[in-house]
């Protein structure tokens, strides 16, 4: 089952949908959607997220999932309001920016404990060329509230839209019969999965990056987007990283509504994201070798620089003191009133720039 299930998270993975059509849903711009599940099967409602929370609540089976994007304080405060959401995890959900976690809210309408789960969501940014300013790596978030009979879904940026996970989801209603649980394990597993997609692509940007810097010619820019590779790879550590923690006590504790039937789906997820963490950890001491490769062969080319202008300074410096010598106007000088002085001193003076030129090409400095 779970094989099963991670396959249609990949294909759910590789599949797109427009997040920024305007009339998705008759309930509102915020409102991507609203469904009623029970049995794991979809169910006809077509009123408003009150009207469906009343007809769950009223048959004592399934739960609602509702999709926000990116609402406002003003428009969350009717859902917060109707599912009694603790007004710290609110507040958290409509500005962001949170750190990856899960906490666990009692309901003080007795109608069971919420769980507040944030969750980053990544995205490879596709490019021709890296340089020292590609971005590589985008991020947004994913917060969701999971009770005993309802998901509310809150997604923060133009990526990780929950559509295709939720046809896929509703092509297995014996997944999705579990209840919230498994909703909330779907999209651990989906942003785990996005992950993973991302860690492979950042890979090809770090053999490219690491072919360049051992080419026989090695740029100079190549320190720049080393720099810019290793970056963009913290975002993904910054959301990867953090996530570990959460999932990990969702897998081994027990946290309504997550009950023991659900959490070895959590444990594989785990399972997945500590080998990538793994693999993010590879990449980043793989980077400041490469990093520290591309240094010393700086300071090796600055090196064999210095060498040949030190040489080509000491060829230099030969006609240099013999024409100083003679510029000083003696009277007396070797060779001075002799017809053939002049041509014995270039020929001296070119002939002890051979030498001393061949001898700095026998040892390498030319």
């Amino acid at each position: 089952m779970i094989r099963k299930l991670r396959r249609v998270m990949r294909r759910a993975y590789r599949r797109t949908v427009d997040l920024s059509h305007p009339a998705r849903s008759p309930l509102g711009s915020t409102v991507v959607n609203c469904v009623v599940y029970e049995n794991g099967v979809r169910q006809h409602c077509e009123g408003s997220a009150e009207e469906a929370l009343a007809q769950v609540r009223k048959n004592g089976r399934g739960f609602v999932w509702i999709g926000l994007h990116e609402p406002t304080e003003i428009e969350f405060a009717r859902f917060a309001e109707l599912f009694g959401l603790h007004p710290l995890a609110v507040e958290d959900a409509v500005q962001a920016h949170q750190r990856p976690k899960v906490e666990r809210y009692e309901d003080p309408t007795g109608h069971g404990d919420t769980l507040f789960t944030v969750l980053k969501t990544c995205v490879y940014v596709a490019h021709e060329e890296l340089t020292a300013t590609s971005e590589v790596v985008d991020t947004g978030e994913l917060m969701v509230f999971t009770g005993p009979d309802f998901v509310i879904t809150i997604r923060h940026g133009r990526h990780g839209s929950l559509g295709p996970l939720r046809e896929d989801l509703e092509a297995m209603p014996e997944q999705l019969a579990k209840g919230p649980a498994a909703v909330l394990h779907a999209i651990a597993d989906r942003v785990v999965d996005d992950y993973l997609g991302v860690a492979d692509a950042v890979q090809h940007d770090i053999d490219s990056v690491e072919s360049a810097v051992f080419t026989e010619h090695a740029a100079r820019g190549d320190a720049g987007r080393i720099y810019q590779l290793k970056r963009e790879l913290l975002e993904l550590k910054r959301a990867a990283g953090p996530l570990e923690r959460p999932l990990l006590a969702l897998a081994s504790h027990p946290l309504p509504p997550v009950g023991p039937g659900i959490q070895p789906y959590f444990r594989d997820v785990v399972d997945h994201l500590a080998r990538l963490n793994e693999q993010i950890g590879g990449y980043d001491n793989l980077l400041d070798s490469i990093l520290q490769a591309h240094l010393a062969q700086v300071t090796v080319a600055q090196n064999e620089d210095m060498r040949k202008i030190t040489a080509w300074a000491a060829i230099i410096a030969v006609p240099t003191m013999v024409c100083g010598v003679y510029g000083m106007n003696f009277d007396h000088m070797p060779e001075l009133r002799w017809t053939y002085g002049y041509p014995l001193v270039l020929g001296v003076m070119a002939t002890a720039c051979l030498v001393i030129h061949r001898s700095f090409r026998r040892n390498g400095w030319l």
